[in-house]
């Protein structure tokens, strides 16, 4: 493990990578917010938006979401919004074609930038960094979202960051300080 952040350094962190972020290959977060908002209006996300979403989040996998019966599609991101709990939520949008936790995350991040986050190899690489997580993942479940999410709420509570905003800086910081490849 890496030397922990200071946590009187946490929103400085945040900040100058956040502003880093743009330079990254990263989920553009102009998009996520769009999509957020046609969720919230709608009440649901079409199966053609959830492409959209998955092709921002993985090109190679999102041919997949076309796999999804356009009303399941529906139901599922409808239900997303009633049910309570991470796990309940990530797990039930993994249940669709196309959507592994990370791609998953972008539509929670979308509906609600507040509490959810952007997950993905380059942001638990980066609390593992940071001491919140300990060892390194290439890929995860429901239940390691929930694992992230924690220490991501935890970061954006002390600093008045979004927890959104909180996995884009971790996000960039990954990017910024990684030696090597990705895998």
């Amino acid at each position: 493990m890496d030397d922990p952040i200071d946590t009187d350094r946490l929103e400085e962190f945040v900040a100058e990578n956040l502003d880093r972020y743009g330079e990254t290959q990263g989920v553009l977060p102009d998009r996520l917010t769009e999509f957020g908002a046609q969720y919230r209006d709608q009440g649901h996300l079409t199966r053609e938006q959830l492409y959209e979403i998955a092709y921002e989040s993985s090109t190679r996998s999102a041919h997949h979401v076309e796999r999804n019966p356009p009303e399941r599609c529906r139901e599922v991101t409808e239900n997303v919004r009633r049910v309570e709990g991470d796990f309940s939520t990530i797990q039930l949008l993994t249940g669709l074609h196309g959507f592994k936790a990370p791609t998953a995350s972008c539509v929670l991040a979308a509906l609600s930038p507040d509490r959810h986050a952007v997950v993905d190899t380059r942001v638990w690489a980066s609390l593992d960094r940071l001491g919140y997580l300990d060892g390194r993942k290439e890929s995860f479940d429901a239940a390691d979202y929930v694992e992230m999410i924690g220490p991501i709420r935890e970061i954006a509570a002390e600093t008045g960051y979004s927890a959104a905003d909180v996995g884009y800086a971790l996000f960039a910081y990954d990017a910024e300080v990684r030696e090597g490849t990705l895998h």
